[in-house]
């Protein structure tokens, strides 16, 4: 089918396996990332390599102004006569840490990326949908967000239990528009995002304990995210998806 799709977040990670495993003739992807444009631009390569037209653009979906900046570029990249998907998935994590060590300066950061951004990401998404042949969202929030981590993440879960929120509350608002909104929870997945909280051996510590044994690969997040985002699924919608190994 061609579609546009806008991805941010893909220059690694679960958003970087979207992207590739997206990539296809008669797909127009918008791959945004924040500081690491060599991973974006290495995502970029493989998916022009499978056919698809590629346009990347960079933004701290933390800042409301280059937001503002990042929804004008997409309307000027988007083909209004193609559907806009979107992927919602750029997040931070930060150092582990309890109640105690939390700042106001982290917590702000955190929901300023995490929540307010991808809500702010979805608003400009929403108008192009609107204006163009519509689309459908898929928001990244995360296991942590029913798990709580205290002692650890907090914070983060907090943020991301706002994004599972914001899914059933905008699917409620958009289903009269066709514009199915979910979600997926990534439980324990290979990504960098471990080494970012400060515990590059997370995975080799506790990547045993979901039922299933093992940690999941972003090619599996993946695969459940572009499913949310076909018509195999075009009776889903307000539903958030653990992609966690039973866990």
């Amino acid at each position: 089918m061609d579609r546009t799709l806008l991805i941010t977040g893909a220059s690694s990670g679960i958003g970087a396996a979207c992207a590739r495993l997206a990539a296809a003739p008669g797909q127009h992807l918008l791959l945004h990332y924040g500081r690491n444009r060599e991973g974006a631009e290495a995502v970029a390569k493989d998916a022009r390599a499978k056919g698809a037209t590629v346009t990347l653009l960079q933004a701290d979906v933390g800042d409301a102004t280059e937001i503002a900046r990042l929804g004008a570029e997409m309307a000027e990249a988007a083909d209004p006569a193609l559907p806009l998907h979107l992927i919602n998935n750029a997040g931070i994590v930060d150092q582990r840490a309890s109640l105690a060590d939390l700042t106001a300066e982290r917590l702000t950061r955190m929901f300023a990326v995490n929540t307010v951004g991808a809500i702010l990401v979805a608003q400009a998404a929403v108008a192009l949908m609107r204006r163009g042949a519509g689309g459908q969202i898929v928001n990244v929030s995360s296991t942590a967000a029913r798990k709580g981590m205290g002692g650890e993440y907090v914070d983060y879960a907090a943020s991301k239990a706002a994004i599972d929120c914001f899914t059933i509350g905008l699917a409620d608002e958009l289903a009269a528009e066709g514009i199915r909104v979910n979600a997926v929870r990534p439980g324990l997945i290979e990504t960098e995002i471990h080494a970012k909280g400060g515990q590059p051996e997370r995975l080799d510590s506790i990547g045993h304990t979901p039922p299933l044994g093992r940690p999941g690969s972003t090619e599996e997040v993946a695969e459940v995210i572009l499913w949310l985002l076909s018509d195999s699924a075009s009776y889903v919608t307000r539903t958030v998806v653990d992609v966690a190994g039973g866990r």
